[in-house]
């Protein structure tokens, strides 16, 4: 009967995260669908928005006004405007989304380091937004006016919007992830898991693992992966940097 009890008072709490994390996922799912709905109104607009680089990448061709993403089914149209509401609508709830994992790991954070959320939340959003504007303006910019300037007369490019937008919002995705190296080595350094000097002993290791993975996630094109590792051995000393004055801050906290 004891060992039924002590089987019980087990559980509960287990059964307590999955409802708590259940409820942070709901919240965080209605906030995507809410937008979503609200901005499938604006679609044309943000289709605009980012066919804007693949129109720039063709205007040094030979023919830019025959240059346009096709779509190639009935519903293609129609089902474009509703992915992009959707991916524009998970960007705009990202800082609901990211309130909601902060509020699952708290209770697992000690006072000092509960402190630190709010600011975890807001960074976190704004360097997601920093890499998606990043990728946007720069990489997108360039690298799409050199895949597409391979295009001869025997060689043509017929893109459909599709394919299009799936690369370029993969694309962002990614580069938004990358630029969380920062928030993600100040959290680590806060809690004691990294330090400086474990950052600068695997720099090889893990800036090797992470290009593979990039290259995993990307399109298969050397030019889009060398776009993605320069940003990315940057970042990763950016977070050596500020796992330092972290570390460093924490210790000045603990001497006084």
């Amino acid at each position: 009967m004891e060992t039924i009890k002590n089987k019980i008072d087990m559980e509960m709490p287990f059964l307590e995260h999955l409802e708590e994390l259940r409820w942070r996922l709901v919240k965080s799912i209605a906030s995507i669908v809410i937008t979503s709905i609200v901005l499938y109104f604006f679609s044309d607009i943000i289709l605009k928005l980012l066919v804007a680089p693949f129109n720039a990448a063709v205007e040094n061709l030979s023919r830019p006004e025959e240059q346009k993403l096709i779509f190639l089914t009935p519903t293609g149209g129609f089902m474009i405007r509703i992915k992009l509401a959707v991916f524009c609508g998970f960007l705009i709830s990202l800082p609901v989304i990211f309130f909601q994992i902060w509020q699952f790991i708290m209770p697992g954070l000690l006072e000092k380091e509960k402190k630190y959320v709010p600011v975890i939340v807001f960074f976190s959003t704004v360097c997601f937004m920093g890499g998606a504007l990043f990728c946007y303006n720069i990489v997108l910019k360039y690298g799409l006016r050199f895949l597409i300037g391979f295009e001869t007369e025997d060689l043509v490019a017929t893109i459909s919007v599709n394919e299009y937008l799936q690369f370029i919002t993969m694309l962002i995705m990614v580069f938004g992830l990358i630029f969380e190296l920062p928030i993600l080595s100040f959290f680590l350094t806060k809690i004691g898991l990294v330090t400086p000097a474990f950052l600068r002993n695997y720099r090889r290791h893990g800036i090797v693992i992470m290009v593979v993975l990039s290259a995993v996630i990307t399109p298969p094109d050397i030019f889009t992966q060398l776009l993605l590792a320069a940003p990315l051995v940057l970042l990763y000393e950016i977070s050596i940097w500020v796992s330092h004055f972290s570390l460093k801050k924490a210790k000045s906290e603990i001497q006084k």
